[in-house]
């Protein structure tokens, strides 16, 4: 069983769209997998409260911050969406959990530095040190024409971490979350490009 931890102490970088779909990615892959949030405004579990029945289930995971405790037994993957501001207690309890580490960025400044601040901070954490938690990034709502997106290139090419995909600024997610729907729940040719985006993604969390 895995646990994916979805983290940026920076707000508004698609944590929750990252950590949506994530889980939806494996439902669909018939997985039996939770979503957990640790966010006090509970926006993931808001979006599975929209979700329909008829599609392939993704169950809550309630994570109590000052007492984290295992996720179901028989569970194949767990994906823990976190609050910005991420720190203290909430930061331990999700990495106590975690596998892997998925780190999503923005293309600014503000984002790319307070992100090198946070990954500067998870290197030193011990799990990370002995490779016992995996970290990657992956760039959100990247529009590879910009200036802003080639700053990010130059940016995550000088980490020392594997950047598992850009992912492109498009209304798809937003339209999907607003149902409570992922890329993997509608018909392929709508989302195609988004999901040929994902396949480094999938490939990273289930290696």
């Amino acid at each position: 069983m895995t646990v994916i931890v979805v983290a940026n102490p920076k707000g508004g970088v698609g944590k929750s769209t990252l950590s949506t779909n994530l889980a939806g990615a494996f439902a669909a892959n018939g997985e039996w997998v939770a979503l957990a949030d640790l966010d006090r405004q509970q926006s993931s579990h808001g979006w599975l409260a929209l979700r329909p029945e008829a599609l392939p289930p993704i169950e809550t995971w309630h994570v109590d911050p000052e007492a984290p405790a295992k996720p179901p037994k028989g569970l194949e993957r767990a994906v823990i969406d976190t609050p910005a501001g991420l720190h203290g207690a909430r930061l331990a309890a999700a990495l106590e959990l975690a596998d892997k580490v998925i780190v999503p960025l923005q293309p600014s400044m503000f984002d790319i530095l307070a992100t090198q601040h946070f990954l500067e901070r998870l290197a030193k954490e011990k799990a990370v040190r002995k490779g016992m938690i995996e970290v990657g990034v992956v760039g959100m709502r990247v529009d590879a024409r910009t200036r802003s997106a080639e700053q990010l290139h130059r940016f995550v090419e000088s980490l020392e971490l594997p950047v598992l995909s850009f992912l492109r600024d498009t209304q798809n997610y937003v339209q999907l979350a607003a149902h409570g729907l992922t890329l993997w729940d509608v018909p392929k040719s709508r989302v195609e490009k988004d999901l040929e985006q994902w396949d480094p993604i999938t490939a990273w969390v289930t290696k």
